[in-house]
């Protein structure tokens, strides 16, 4: 049986992914914090089928001792501090966790699993302000927030590592994906959160934003940039692309994401719309969550996950949405 260790096994990614390696018939390792494995009440389900490893990816001795313990055939790095708009006021902590976590782990398995495939979640923010569109393996970054540079570290030390160690280390550079897993702080969740709440009425919410205020409040979400655009597809099967690039015959960067391009105002149109209500009448903006520097239009064309993993997305946007709001409108309606 192949064994898999997951770092960031509480994240949406590390989540679906042992979902899915458990179907595949893998033994699954998860590796986290203490304190968030112990938050995840939900997610004790899942634990109880998987063994439990409880480290901190910026602590090297606890990745060292993980794989020795368990010896992992495949290891998947989605530890990192995951949201672009809060690198800025956490960048000295994004910078340790994001970019050196990653580099912390690549020294880990070098001297303690050197034959363990892994796979490194890198990530379509390193493109940045975008110099060409769309954007493919060899497309030039242009990182633009502090998360995205640390993920161009993260990136540029596993190739140094594949080719100076010979060891396999694949990177996704996978585009926005969703599911209802998403945190609040992440503008999918708050659009599908507002809609489930203009769905019921509720104009006063009960779950607080990152500034610590309803995310809905007087009826209405506030939001940045809404002619910020994206390619936005499904977490399920970006995760189903990492285990394919770990079964890959050899170790390859590949981009993974849908090759549409919309704006979160579309985001906002397809989300109310699922629940027969304009958009417009529940979304506001706030300079407070506009990005001192905002990304490009960031678009996948992922020819080579098509062609070489055979991979293609089997979810479409409007479903994705609309599962993304029917779990709101579950758990708003829930006792």
């Amino acid at each position: 049986m192949t064994r898999a260790l997951i770092t960031g096994i509480t994240g949406q990614d590390g989540v679906l992914l042992a979902q899915n390696l458990l179907e595949h018939g893998y033994d699954v390792v998860g590796f986290g914090r203490r304190p968030s494995m112990l938050a995840r009440a939900d997610l004790h389900g899942l634990f109880r089928r998987i063994t439990v490893f409880h480290g901190d990816a910026a602590n090297s001795v606890d990745l060292a001792d993980a794989l020795l313990q368990h010896q992992p055939d495949e290891l998947y790095n989605l530890a990192a501090q995951s949201a672009p708009g809060a690198s800025w006021a956490q960048s000295l902590e994004t910078g340790d966790i994001t970019a050196m976590g990653a580099h912390r782990l690549f020294e880990a398995v070098r001297r303690f699993a050197p034959r363990c495939r892994v796979y490194h979640a890198s990530s379509s923010e390193m493109f940045g302000a975008v110099l060409e569109s769309p954007q493919t393996e060899d497309t030039p970054f242009n990182p633009a927030n502090p998360y995205a540079a640390a993920k161009v570290y993260a990136h540029q030390m596993a190739h140094i590592y594949r080719r100076s160690y010979g060891m396999f280390i694949s990177c996704g550079i996978l585009f926005n994906h969703e599911s209802p897993l998403r945190r609040m702080n992440f503008l999918t969740q708050k659009v599908a959160y507002g809609a489930a709440c203009a769905k019921l009425g509720i104009r006063e919410s009960a779950l607080l934003n990152e500034e610590g205020e309803p995310v809905v409040h007087e009826g209405k979400v506030a939001l940045g940039n809404l002619d910020a655009a994206r390619d936005w597809g499904h977490a399920r099967d970006y995760v189903d692309a990492m285990r394919r690039m770990n079964q890959h015959e050899k170790a390859e960067d590949f981009v993974v994401g849908t090759g549409t391009l919309r704006s979160v105002r579309e985001l906002c149109q397809a989300a109310y719309g699922y629940v027969g209500r304009d958009w417009q009448d529940f979304v506001t903006t706030d300079p407070r969550f506009l990005r001192p520097s905002e990304t490009g239009p960031t678009v996948a064309d992922a020819t080579k996950a098509r062609r070489e993993l055979d991979w293609t997305p089997t979810i479409s946007f409007e479903n994705m949405l609309a599962e993304m709001v029917d779990a709101r409108l579950a758990a708003l309606q829930s006792p």
